[in-house]
């Protein structure tokens, strides 16, 4: 399914720019410590809360060659991500008390956002500015994950923002695209330890009712960059012989799509099919036509609303909708 480049692109930066309500992430440290967002998140201040402002960051980037609103998207991040705002953005992280903060979600999304600012200023030079201002905290932050995956005995398996393996598949891919073999081979390790001999996935537990990720897809799709070659008989166990994907076909019905935790729902269904497309090339052909058209489904149930409706929905699900996407138009 194609996307309109421009209602995306233009709920985005509406989602960024609106600041009120916001959801703080702030962990009080004294009675005087009760910053106002723009205090300390300069950068991500807007959307709701600070992860979502990240990857709607992420997915202004995304949209930028091929939306009319470029010159407002360029405005956003020259006002926004420069080297003393992302300072003071490090600078809030950088304290003892908060080595959690927004981990591994947001923080995987931050470098989600440097990969995706590095590609856009290889293609246009207009982008360095911004890649070069969050190059390092994008570092700090991929060495905090390094050490949390590697002192942590267990993964997250839940649908939500601690999810471990959502978060590894994102810190992967950055540590790929700059070259960060420590974070690589972190994320590998921990993947085999904690996946690899898992079978049978029990599918049918899915969804619960606040879930935007599917704990079983993410983990497929990060052990199939992680195998590569060897991934066939490992999906073939995990799978339990179609039983799984036969659930993952079903789109998931919607509930409120102005409630906080129902309206992830809606998420749910986009992040699928980013998976579903993801996987299709990397099973057998019967499976992988299969999963094209499961993601096809997810997406006509949840696309058309991703971009309309209460800012509950508004604030982030443009970023899953590129997920999901074949190409913006």
């Amino acid at each position: 399914m194609r996307i309109d480049a421009n209602k995306l692109a233009r709920c985005a930066l509406d989602a960024v720019g609106t600041r009120w309500p916001h959801k703080l992430d702030h962990l009080i440290l004294d009675e005087a410590d009760l910053p106002a967002p723009a205090q300390v998140h300069p950068v991500f201040d807007g959307c709701y809360d600070w992860h979502s402002s990240v990857h709607m960051h992420w997915s202004l980037v995304r949209l930028r060659a091929y939306t009319d609103l470029r010159d407002e998207i360029d405005m956003r991040f020259d006002t926004h991500v420069t080297r003393e705002s992302v300072d003071r953005e490090r600078a809030y992280a950088a304290h003892p008390a908060r080595r959690g903060f927004e981990r591994p979600y947001g923080c995987a999304w931050l470098l989600a956002l440097q990969t995706a600012l590095n590609a856009e200023a290889e293609r246009d030079p207009r982008a360095r500015p911004w890649a070069d201002a969050l190059a390092p905290f994008a570092k700090e932050v991929a060495a905090r994950l390094v050490l949390f995956l590697q002192q942590s005995t267990h993964p997250v398996r839940v649908g939500t923002h601690a999810n471990s393996a959502f978060a590894m598949i994102l810190a992967r891919d950055h540590a790929k695209a700059i070259g960060d073999e420590e974070l690589l081979r972190t994320v590998d390790a921990a993947a085999l330890d904690w996946f690899g001999a898992d079978q049978g996935y029990p599918a049918r537990y899915e969804p619960s009712g606040a879930d935007f990720l599917s704990p079983g897809l993410c983990e497929a799709l990060l052990m199939s960059v992680v195998l590569g070659d060897a991934f066939d008989p490992w999906w073939r166990r995990f799978d339990g012989g179609g039983v799984a994907l036969a659930h993952w076909e079903t789109p998931v019905p919607l509930g409120d799509m102005a409630d906080a935790q129902q309206v992830h729902l809606s998420g749910l269904n986009l992040s699928r099919a980013w998976c579903l497309r993801e996987l299709a090339p990397r099973v057998d052909r019967a499976q992988g036509s299969a999963m094209l058209a499961a993601a096809d489904a997810h997406e006509r149930v949840s696309a058309p609303l991703v971009a309309k409706g209460d800012f509950i929905a508004t604030h982030w699900l443009v970023t899953f909708a590129l997920l999901a996407a074949v190409s913006p138009s």
